[in-house]
């Protein structure tokens, strides 16, 4: 399941989540966002080990910002809380699956 994550929701769903969490930060005009949302779904789909969420940038310009996001489509894996690693880009599944560590 991909949560949507804005302003009001984040602290709880990512920050205090006692599993890894994928945030997709996205726009709807962004190509590249395009193919990865489907990819960021799949993972949702088939790793309940992990909470996925996306940003959508457009609506929480403030999330954007507060992860200094300067080019989407960024995803970013948190771990207890804290950013463990960034991906800037379209990438295949198998990246975003080994960034996981899964």
């Amino acid at each position: 399941m991909v949560t949507t994550l804005t302003n009001a929701n984040f602290e709880a769903e990512v920050t205090n989540s006692d599993k890894p969490v994928l945030v997709d930060f996205w726009a709807s005009w962004c190509g590249p966002c395009r193919m990865v949302s489907p990819i960021v779904d799949q993972i949702a789909e088939e790793y309940t080990s992990i909470k996925v969420g996306k940003v959508n940038v457009d609506d929480e310009g403030a999330l954007a910002e507060r992860f200094s996001v300067m080019s989407i489509p960024t995803l970013i894996v948190f771990r207890n809380g804290q950013e463990e690693k960034r991906i800037v880009g379209a990438r295949p599944k198998e990246d975003l699956v080994k960034a996981l560590g899964l």
